[in-house]
């Protein structure tokens, strides 16, 4: 999918081998459409196979992150496309609606590549979803996020429930999941949920840039490799993570980019890796 073809985002490169994709409806603050969940997994994909992109940089523009899931999407929920008045017909086809939705926001797991989450302004409902998928989060000091959906009547169905616990620890998640109280970048990274509030945007910006910059850096087999170990180990037992990295370096570790790791490094000057 072209780039100009995109509705609900943006892609521009930061960086040699960072990029950014920018959440791009302003006018909405951002709200995830459903412009956006079929166009963000198309996005990630192609950035994923881009050989030239090494990071993702995640952010919103305007004075948002994001506001939340956007109402039409939000209707999608309550109503199915089965006109069919068979009570389990149309509870089949919500489920379908639900699990596509998730499939969106799964897609930034799914990516071979770092993505990092730059968050300011609000970041509500919908946006903890997108952004506890991340590899990564910052955020500005003005940043505000709520985890919304008890107070719409809903349950958090696009893997904050999932996710969130493990980030910030069960008792936390619970806490802001019941409440839906809005929580500051410095309390989100008391949480664990952000690893570096900056003064501004612009701070953030340049700050997380260099911060990419020296991941894109590295070999890409690593990243990429350590990326998708980390993820794979969250739900196995250390018995059965352990086997699995050893498989995945038994097939990864024998690589050109370990030849110049070490020759780099003997030569003290800074390794070059091909694109992956």
């Amino acid at each position: 999918m072209m780039e100009s073809e995109y509705k609900s985002l943006k892609i521009t490169e930061a960086s040699s081998g960072v990029y950014n994709l920018i959440l791009n409806q302003a006018a909405t603050l951002n709200a995830l459409s459903p412009d956006f969940f079929a166009e963000f997994p198309k996005a990630l994909s192609y950035l994923d196979s881009n050989p030239d992109v090494s990071v993702i940089l995640l952010s919103g523009t305007g004075n948002h992150f994001c506001a939340g899931i956007d109402i039409n999407s939000l209707k999608a929920i309550t109503t199915t496309s089965t006109p069919s008045s068979d009570r389990g017909r149309a509870t089949e086809s919500l489920r379908r609606h639900i699990l596509y939705m998730q499939d969106a926001i799964n897609s930034i797991e799914r990516c071979r590549k770092p993505v990092i989450a730059c968050v300011h302004g609000a970041c509500i409902g919908g946006g903890i979803d997108v952004i506890t998928a991340c590899d990564v989060r910052f955020c500005t000091e003005s940043a505000v996020f709520s985890v919304k959906e008890v107070d719409l009547a809903i349950v958090a169905d696009l893997g904050t429930l999932q996710r969130l616990p493990r980030i910030v620890g069960y008792a936390n998640a619970m806490d802001l999941a019941l409440t839906a109280r809005r929580f500051s970048g410095s309390e989100a990274q008391k949480f664990g949920l952000v690893s570096k509030v900056f003064a501004s945007k612009a701070a953030m910006d340049e700050a997380v840039r260099d911060f990419a910059q020296g991941i894109a850096a590295k070999s890409p087999l690593a990243v990429t490799g350590t990326k998708a170990v980390l993820l794979r180990s969250r739900d196995m037992t250390l018995e059965t993570a352990l086997d699995y990295v050893a498989t995945w370096n038994a097939g990864a570790v024998i690589s050109d980019d370990l030849t110049e790791a070490i020759s780099a490094h003997s030569q003290k000057r800074k390794p070059v890796f091909a694109k992956l």
